[in-house]
C-alpha cells in the first residue's frame, strides 16, 4: 500500500542518517587522540635538588643584599703573621761632625728635613780656618821660591858654573814646598772650608732625614761634637721573631708585607732558638715608603709561593657551615654551597687551595643569610 511504502523509505533515510553520523564521530576521534607534533614537545626542567645547592631567585639576592666578587689566580700565600720592628741597616745612619772649634754663622736645615748628598747644613766661622788659610798663603810662597830658585839652579848646574849638587838641594826644597802646601790645601779641603773667609761648612754625607739637629745660629762648637745625624731615607731593615714551627722551611729571598702593601725581601733567618720567645730573628729589607719610619712596631705579613690551581678571594667569602669551611658559588638558579680548603688569610684576602677555580663568582656579602637557607634546607 502506499502507507506502507513510506514508511519503508521513512527508516531507509533514518538509517542512512544514524551510519553517517556514527562515521563522523569515529573521524574525529582519531584526530583528537593523535599524538601531537613532535616540534611542540618539552623536555622536563633539569633538576636544581643537587646537594649543597639553593635555590635563589635574581629578586631575592638584590632584596638580601648579597653581592658576588670573581676568584682570581693567586701567586702568594701567606704563612704567618709576625711581630716585627722597623730599623736602620748598620751603614744607613751618619753623624756629621764639627771637627773645628767656631761659631754658627747661619744654618740652613731643620730636624725633620730631607737632604740630598752635598746640600749645606750650617756655616760655621773659626779662627782656625783662618790659620789654616794664612798657612797655604805661606806654603805657596814658599813653594813659588823654591819652583824659581830650583830652575835657575838647575840651569847654572848644567852650564857648569855650579856644583850639580846645588841644584839637587834645590830640588829636594822644591819637593818639600809642594808636600807642604798640598797638606795644606787638603785641610783646608776636607774640613770644606775657606781660608780666606774664616769659615767651613757642614754638608750632608748621604741623602737622607735629618733626625738630629743641634746647632742654632750663634752657638759654638768646640769640634768634638757631632751637631747633626742622618738616617738614609731609601732603605729599611725589618726585624721579626720567627716562630720555632717555621724555622728551616723559610729562606732569604721569601716575601714579606707590611701594613699598606708595602712589599719587602727576607734577607737573613736565625739559626738559633731564643729559650724564652721559642723564636728566631728573621731580617728582611724595605724601601722607603709612606709610614715606614725607624722605631716603628707592626705586624707583617710572611709570604710563600702559592701552589698551582690556588685562587684569591675577599676574606668575606670564607665561612663556616656545620664545622666545615666553605664559600658560597653562584650557578644556574641560585648559588652552591662548596667546601674549600683555606691556605691562609692576610689584608682582607683569602687563599683558596681547593674547591674553587679562578673566575668563579663567589658571595662576598650575605653569607649569613645563606648560611641560614642551608641549615633549612
Amino acid at each position: 500500500t502506499p502507507t506502507m511504502e513510506l514508511n519503508r523509505k521513512t527508516w531507509l533515510f533514518v538509517g542512512a542518517a544514524v551510519i553517517a553520523g556514527l562515521g563522523a564521530i569515529w573521524c574525529f576521534g582519531l584526530r583528537d587522540t593523535a599524538a601531537p607534533p613532535a616540534a611542540v614537545q618539552t623536555a622536563a626542567p633539569a633538576s636544581t635538588d643537587a646537594p649543597g645547592h639553593i635555590t635563589i631567585s635574581d629578586d631575592q639576592i638584590a632584596k638580601l643584599g648579597i653581592r658576588f666578587d670573581s676568584a682570581v689566580a693567586a701567586g702568594e700565600l701567606p704563612l704567618a703573621s709576625l711581630p716585627a720592628i722597623i730599623a736602620l741597616p748598620p751603614n744607613a745612619r751618619v753623624a756629621v761632625a764639627a771637627t773645628i772649634p767656631g761659631v754658627v754663622t747661619q744654618t740652613y736645615v731643620v730636624e725633620g728635613e730631607t737632604v740630598r748628598q752635598g746640600q749645606r747644613l750650617a756655616e760655621i766661622a773659626s779662627r782656625e780656618v783662618l790659620t789654616m788659610g794664612a798657612d797655604l798663603a805661606r806654603a805657596q810662597s814658599r813653594l813659588d821660591y823654591a819652583a824659581a830658585n830650583a830652575a835657575r839652579l838647575g840651569q847654572l848646574s848644567r852650564d857648569g858654573v855650579i856644583a850639580g849638587a846645588r841644584a839637587d838641594e834645590a830640588n829636594a826644597s822644591l819637593r818639600e814646598a809642594q808636600v807642604d802646601t798640598d797638606e795644606s790645601a787638603r785641610l783646608l779641603s776636607v774640613a770644606n772650608a775657606s781660608g780666606s773667609r774664616g769659615s767651613y761648612t757642614l754638608t750632608a754625607p748621604i741623602a737622607g732625614r735629618i733626625t738630629t739637629a743641634s746647632l742654632q745660629t750663634g752657638s759654638s762648637v768646640d769640634g768634638t761634637s757631632a751637631p747633626y745625624v742622618i738616617d738614609a731615607a731609601s732603605r729599611y731593615e725589618i726585624i721579626a721573631q720567627l716562630p720555632e714551627r717555621l724555622v728551616g722551611s723559610v729562606t732569604p729571598g721569601m716575601q714579606v708585607r707590611l701594613p699598606g702593601g708595602v712589599g719587602g725581601t727576607v734577607t737573613s733567618v736565625g739559626t738559633t732558638i731564643d729559650p724564652a720567645t721559642r723564636s728566631a730573628s728573621l731580617k728582611a729589607k724595605v724601601s722607603a715608603a709612606p709610614g715606614v719610619v725607624a722605631g716603628k712596631a707592626l705586624t707583617i705579613i710572611l709570604l710563600a709561593k702559592a701552589p698551582d690551581g690556588a685562587v684569591q678571594v675577599p676574606a668575606s667569602a670564607w665561612t663556616t657551615l656545620d664545622g666545615a669551611e666553605v664559600v658560597f658559588v653562584r650557578g644556574p638558579g641560585g648559588v652552591t654551597t662548596r667546601k674549600v680548603g683555606v691556605g691562609g688569610k692576610a689584608d682582607g684576602s683569602a687563599v683558596i687551595l681547593s674547591g674553587v677555580r679562578a673566575g668563579e663568582s663567589v658571595v662576598t656579602t650575605g653569607t649569613s643569610e645563606l648560611k641560614s637557607l642551608a641549615l633549612e634546607k
